[in-house]
């Protein structure tokens, strides 16, 4: 995430120094996209917003969470198992990847 701070340096870098887009890339360690970008547009935040989560290890497992996530959802509040639980069940199919992978898909679930 980007700063105001940096978005007013490059900004000024650019129109009262006159400063090219790559050499202010350079000094400040940025991307030349995201200077063009900051340069071009009107935001006073820079965001990087991923759009699909990669569940690469979680691939598949994804069948065997479905249905353990379905089995949880009929039950009653006091039984239904934690993503902790989860997790470590899957862990013993053979699962391989990390428990916030497990979270984020339950939750999305």
């Amino acid at each position: 995430m980007l700063t105001v701070e940096t978005i007013g340096r490059v900004r000024h870098a650019f129109r009262v120094k006159g400063k090219g887009i790559k050499e202010i890339a350079r000094e400040l360690r940025l991307s030349r996209n995201t200077v063009r970008t900051i340069v071009r547009g009107d935001e006073t935040e820079h965001r990087y917003v991923r759009r699909a989560q990669p569940l690469p290890q979680l691939g598949a497992h994804a069948a065997k969470l479905d249905a353990m996530l379905s089995e949880n959802a009929g039950k009653p509040a006091r039984e239904r198992l934690t993503f902790q639980r989860l997790y470590e069940a899957l862990r013993l199919e053979g699962y391989a990847g990390g428990y916030d992978a497990i979270r984020r898909y339950g939750r999305a679930w």
